[in-house]
């Protein structure tokens, strides 16, 4: 029963966090993340990770963009696919750039330093969706262009570490085919556009005749974790399938009432454990002595981002306000670098040295991400002078 108890802390933890967080204006995301570094290795060593926050913590995730997905404006996103591109594009190039700028400078091979870029492109949207959610601008232009940005992001870092460890790899994964990778990309696109628009609708108007307990939310939960299980087969993060499956079921009648359901469940359990185990991945032991390197990478992964991804916004329409939030909204690395520094430590990319200076930049993005999104999105809290024009 100590698994148990640890949820106990967690719900405990953060809900306490998220509610001092809002009283000092800032997003509750941003108090709930930090109970994860009090409580985890780093300080207090309360909570670890272990198979039970890992599986709880993935569902998190999943029913978080789930509910993105679910609450997306399907027009809205079809009319901002340029900015969309143009976003994942910049916030690529710039942190590319920077990262083996970085490697460069602290005497990385060009392998080694070419992976530091890869790591730095990765974006994820699951924080930022949080707190858009919070400040009520799920549905603005700006965020369904993150969201846009998002998936083209996601498609392309995960091409260009293909070709990376391709060519450089020497561990785990060091065989890799791109242009079946490619064909699995393109393959899940197509599935899940024609399981979105033909089968989804149907099997929920047939489940809603079933004479059982909520048929109609089970099988829209059953889409979500079928859709994200399909894109991690097909090299796609799981976050973007479930983030379809959303989108599917809010073109149907019943987006209101699952959203209702869904919502509930998440916030009060699960989504609570996938931001504490964020945390749960910081350690300092080492880092000392790596303080310079943490320090530049940090300032490089926050910058190249945001001024990456709000240049792709401008050059697309956006006022300036609104292009650096768009720029602030692919900040967060998230899940999905921590994804990739295992993937580049296991290929021999990235050396153990230097591994837990890299997860804790990782955290450091994602916890740098909300302040910056809730200053340039007003709403409450404090909030940066910048012209529109």
């Amino acid at each position: 029963m100590e698994f148990v108890w640890v949820l106990v802390l967690i719900l405990l933890g953060t809900k306490a966090a998220g509610h001092l967080s809002v009283r000092l204006g800032q997003p509750a995301v941003l108090g709930e993340l930090l109970v994860g570094i009090l409580m985890g290795p780093a300080l207090l060593g309360w909570i670890h990770q272990g198979s039970f926050i890992e599986y709880m913590a993935e569902i998190g995730v999943l029913l978080l963009m789930f509910m993105a997905g679910l609450e997306t404006d399907l027009e809205q996103l079809k009319k901002n696919w340029k900015p969309a591109m143009a976003v994942a594009l910049g916030g690529i190039a710039l942190p590319m750039i920077g990262g083996y700028g970085v490697g460069q400078l602290f005497g990385f091979s060009a392998a080694h330093s070419l992976f530091l870029g890869v790591l730095f492109s990765a974006t994820s949207v699951s924080i930022t969706v949080q707190v858009l959610k919070e400040m009520n601008k799920l549905d603005s232009r700006e965020a369904t262009t993150i969201l846009g940005a998002a998936v083209v992001d996601d498609v392309l870092v995960v091409v260009l570490l293909a070709v990376l460890t391709s060519f450089f790899a020497t561990g785990d994964g060091a065989e890799v085919s791109i242009s079946l990778l490619l064909i699995k990309k393109i393959a899940f696109f197509a599935v899940v556009f024609l399981a979105g628009w033909l089968v989804v609708p149907r099997v929920l108007r047939w489940t809603s005749k079933f004479r059982v307990m909520e048929p109609v939310l089970t099988f829209a939960l059953i889409f979500c974790f079928a859709f994200a299980y399909f894109g991690e087969k097909m090299g796609i993060a799981g976050i973007i399938g479930a983030f379809a499956a959303g989108l599917a079921i809010s073109q149907t009648s019943f987006k209101h009432s699952v959203e209702s359901k869904v919502e509930p469940i998440a916030y009060s359990i699960f989504v609570p454990v996938f931001f504490v185990s964020i945390g749960l991945n910081v350690s300092l032991e080492g880092v000392g002595s790596q303080i310079g390197l943490l320090a530049i990478l940090t300032v490089m992964a926050v910058l190249t981002k945001l001024l990456g991804g709000g240049l792709g916004a401008a050059l697309t329409g956006f006022k300036r306000r609104s292009a650096l939030a768009v720029g602030a909204g692919m900040v967060s690395r998230g899940e999905v670098a921590l994804i990739i520094a295992a993937t580049g430590l296991s290929s021999g990319l990235l050396e153990a040295r230097y591994f837990t200076t890299v997860i804790i930049t990782v955290i450091l993005t994602t916890l740098i991400a909300p302040p910056m999104l809730k200053a340039l999105f007003g709403g409450g809290g404090p909030r940066l002078q910048l012209p529109d024009q």
